[in-house]
């Protein structure tokens, strides 16, 4: 027997109940979210306004979807999809989701370093790095991560998006030659592991450890980039890091010790200390 006919409202509204059964907040939203970021909609609106009954192969994707969102799984990895400053980019297991508050670190490179050659180290999907090269006026903007998995995801994000962002596989800033780069962006690990183990499942369950935990205090990658930065970086240049609000005056204090100037910790969109920046000078 041919399946029975569906429209949309009734679809979006089973799934909502679905959601909320499952603990879901906003559960009609969310429905509404996943229709149409499959549908390849701009926004949820017009998803809302479309009308008439949805075909059976679009309404089992659909139930499929709001099936794993159910069990758990992140939005963006659902639909495969998340919004980040201007772009539509890609998201998947291999790399981290981007979050809002990250968008802010982006917002304050380019207010002190929009041009010249800036690196993103563990760049993940390309989150920063392409929204730097759409946004600055970047002579070169390089993309590096130590994982293979994460830069073909920048790769795919790099080809839909159109922007010219080097990718380049290697750990942290160890493939940059010195005085390379005008900028250096990062937003690296930074749980130790006891901080992971008690991570909220849906973050834990399906976001990629490596780009979770920073060793035993959770300060090892940015030791490395504080220490390091300063033989990439050219005189004047930039390091802006996102940290973890509990690190953000340890980090600032670390990167006076080791000589950077300007050192300045901003908060985010929701009032953490969550950015430090740095200049590099030699200026006495």
């Amino acid at each position: 027997m041919p399946e029975p006919k569906v429209t949309l409202d009734q679809l979006v509204a089973h799934a909502g109940a679905r959601l909320q059964a499952a603990g879901i907040p906003e559960p009609k939203r969310e429905a509404w979210r996943i229709w149409a970021d499959l549908k390849g909609l701009t926004s949820v609106a017009g998803a809302i306004l479309a009308e008439g009954v949805v075909p059976s192969g679009d309404a089992t994707r659909f139930r499929r979807a709001v099936d794993r969102r159910a069990a758990g799984e992140p939005l963006p990895y659902v639909t495969g999809l998340v919004g980040f400053r201007q772009l539509t980019l890609k998201c998947d297991r291999r790399a981290l989701i981007p979050r809002p508050e990250t968008e802010g670190l982006v917002e304050l490179l380019l207010e002190h370093a929009p041009g010249g050659v800036v690196a993103d180290i563990g760049t993940g999907g390309g989150c920063i790095a392409l929204a730097l090269a759409e946004e600055g006026r970047y002579e070169l903007v390089l993309g590096l991560d130590r994982s293979r998995g994460a830069l073909a995801l920048a790769a795919e994000n790099r080809r839909t998006t159109g922007l010219g962002v080097a990718l380049v596989e290697g750990v942290l800033t160890s493939p940059l030659a010195g005085d390379s780069v005008d900028a250096l962006v990062s937003n690296p690990p930074y749980l130790t592991e006891a901080e992971y183990e008690g991570l909220d499942p849906s973050v834990k369950a399906w976001e990629p450890r490596e780009a979770l935990v920073g060793g035993a205090d959770g300060m090892e990658a940015y030791r490395a980039l504080v220490e390091d930065g300063w033989r990439v970086v050219r005189d004047g240049g930039w390091m802006a890091l996102e940290v973890d609000a509990f690190r953000a005056v340890d980090t600032a204090r670390m990167a006076e010790a080791a000589g950077w100037s300007e050192v300045m910790v901003h908060e985010d969109l929701f009032g953490r200390a969550r950015f430090v920046l740095a200049r590099r000078s030699e200026a006495l």
